[in-house]
């Protein structure tokens, strides 16, 4: 009787906590005048709440949705990195290797022409290469193109898009700035090691066996629609700035006569994965579970730590800390240092990740390797002009949004997400599901289980009566779902996302 009780007060403060996020995201959305939003909140590895509101494309009124991906910015360095280090398991190189030895021509800092540039600088943005004034014009001779110019032509002096300010005057390794320019070279990189399209190399190594239908080559996604309109505000009205497709999905460019390894901003490395935030999560995940996502292993545990080591951190004069926001990185993703007024995301938590802005775009990805908690971010366009932060280097409407989530989710999390702390719990996967879910446990019980949405209305009664036995969900409406498992000796709740 107790236990049920206990049970029962648990359900309900689950919907409670995820109607509340609910209605701080629509009162985000309104207060800041957002076209759309999506966040997802994560604990224990396990999303626990999806939520959004506003238009994906505003001209033919389709809202955001779980499906909904956008073109998520700079956070696609993560992924690009994460897909570079796949190659570092494979014995590919070595971070500390000269990149030289790998790229089909020499890659040098003309001030320091002996200095080699290695694959941990690139990653960390302390190579002394940089988005100098030539970069934009590279970008505009690459997008598009069916034989785009080498990245030669950008990073070599006499080169057609070289300019002198591409390289820093600092000694490579020893300076810190943020720099885009470093990412087509680590997606050429991917190119020489892998003989593979960047493209396709993401799509099968990383997203793929991680479930998730973006892709930095847009042509790949199936439903155009899915793809989120980017914003910004132009004359007193909303101005698309890219992915207006308009239902017509843009036809494949022929990159037949392209030559592997000689241009990794092809794909947009730096900035152009399309991806949903519930996909983005799944990323998040796999780097609060030593790589692990849904029993596969993606990228090695030893790996991830490397990724989360700390590269460089700012002392005052080693770098461009970018308004305070910088302070700490570690190969491909930033780490938070709680500096006041600077790189806060939840107070006095160190967090790692990523974020992102660009055409109207503002993205996070941000997680606690500890409690394995996290929050995604993602909004195609703010009407007023994104102001600048209160108590942070973020925007307002960032520090909006990780407030919300923290009280109403990072709080309550525990190293243990099990309430009523019985032994031997259940681990269900995958999720979030479409299809089937799976509930694999320590023990080898069978249990009654019934799955209810957060009303408290059954939707499915049944028995396990072996573990890791399929769960057909299929008909099931989309949204969370908790799953009462239960026997004469324990009862569980997990939670699950239908998609």
């Amino acid at each position: 009787m107790k236990k049920s009780l206990l049970l029962t007060l648990f359900l309900l403060a689950n919907f409670l906590a995820f109607a509340q996020l609910q209605t701080a995201i629509e009162s985000i959305k309104s207060q800041y005048n957002l076209m759309g939003i999506s966040v997802v909140s994560a604990c224990n590895g396990q999303i626990t709440g999806s939520y959004h509101s506003g238009f994906k494309d505003y001209t033919r009124s389709l809202y955001v949705d779980d499906s909904t991906m956008y073109r998520i910015a700079s956070i696609s360095k993560l992924v690009t990195a994460t897909g570079l280090m796949k190659l570092y398991d494979k014995g590919c190189f070595s971070l500390d290797d000269d990149v030289n030895d790998y790229l089909g021509f020499s890659l040098r800092n003309p001030n320091w022409p002996d200095v080699p540039i290695t694959f941990r600088m690139l990653l960390s943005h302390t190579s002394s290469f940089q988005d100098g004034s030539g970069y934009n014009g590279f970008l505009s001779a690459t997008y598009g193109n069916t034989s785009p110019p080498s990245i030669q032509s950008l990073t070599t002096s006499g080169g057609t898009h070289f300019t002198s300010n591409m390289w820093r005057t600092e000694m490579p390794g020893t300076y810190f700035v943020y720099s885009n320019a470093n990412y087509g070279l680590v997606a050429t990189l991917i190119e020489m090691l892998s003989n593979i399209r960047f493209d396709i190399f993401m799509k099968t190594e990383i997203l793929d066996p991680l479930g998730i239908s973006g892709s930095f080559n847009v042509a790949d996604i199936k439903n155009i629609d899915n793809v989120a309109v980017l914003y910004r505000k132009s004359g007193g009205a909303w101005v698309a700035q890219i992915d207006n497709y308009q239902g017509v999905a843009p036809s494949p460019i022929d990159y037949s006569s392209y030559t592997i390894g000689t241009n990794g901003f092809v794909f947009s490395p730096q900035g152009g994965l399309r991806c949903s935030a519930l996909d983005l999560a799944k990323i998040m995940m796999m780097h609060t579970n030593g790589g692990v996502f849904e029993d596969e292993q993606i990228i090695s545990a030893s790996s991830i730590t490397e990724m989360h080591t700390p590269q460089w951190t700012y002392n005052g004069s080693n770098g461009d800390n970018y308004y305070g926001l910088f302070r700490s990185w570690g190969l491909g993703i930033q780490i938070t240092t709680n500096t006041p007024m600077g790189d806060i995301v939840y107070p006095n938590v160190q967090m790692y990740g990523h974020a992102g802005e660009a055409y109207g775009l503002i993205s996070d990805l941000y997680f606690d390797p500890v409690k394995r908690a996290g929050v995604i971010f993602l909004t195609n366009g703010v009407f007023n002009g994104y102001a600048y932060g209160e108590n942070s280097a973020f925007y307002r409407v960032e520090e909006a949004v990780f407030d919300a989530v923290n009280q109403g989710s990072y709080v309550s999390c525990s190293t243990s997400d099990d309430p009523l702390s019985y032994i031997e719990k259940p681990y269900l996967y995958p999720n979030p599901a479409s299809q089937y879910i799976n509930i694999s446990s320590p023990s080898s019980s069978s249990f009654s289980f019934s799955i209810v949405d957060a009303f408290g209305r059954n939707w499915l009664i049944g028995e396990i009566s072996q573990m890791n036995q399929p769960i057909d969900i299929s008909k099931l409406q989309k949204g969370m779902y908790f799953i009462q498992l239960y026997n004469i000796r324990n009862n569980y709740v997990l939670r699950v996302l239908k998609n």
